[in-house]
């Protein structure tokens, strides 16, 4: 089952996520802290990151580029999700994908399996 990491500081938000992957059979795991990311992805070994753009006092895209900077896990799928269009500026850091909110489930699990499919 392909463990997917939840990186948003909105708990509401990432319980309502780990629900529906947990429905569509993938491990949703949320990172309880966006500032300890690096870490958890460490211990987590996730095969897919989903992160809000938008986290309090830590920068996603500066957390993005140490994911991609890593030679642990620079290969790991980041998918980004913003309410505002931020889509070049997350690509430019190295997001996989990117989506606006709000967002359909469907179109969320499409981004999901075809950037797990990629990354195989």
């Amino acid at each position: 089952m392909p463990k997917i990491l939840i990186v948003d500081d909105d708990r509401a938000t990432s319980t309502l996520l780990r629900t529906l992957f947990q429905i569509e059979g993938y491990d949703g795991v949320i990172c309880p802290r966006p500032e300890d990311v690096l870490h958890t992805i460490s211990v987590e070994q996730p095969d897919l990151i989903l992160m809000d753009v938008h986290l309090a006092d830590i920068d996603a895209i500066d957390i993005l580029k140490a994911i991609r900077a890593s030679d642990q896990f620079g290969a790991v799928p980041v998918v980004m999700t913003s309410g505002m269009d931020v889509a070049e500026r997350c690509e430019a850091a190295g997001a996989s994908a990117f989506l606006l909110k709000p967002f359909k489930p469907s179109d969320l699990m499409e981004a999901i399996r075809q950037q797990l499919i990629a990354a195989q």
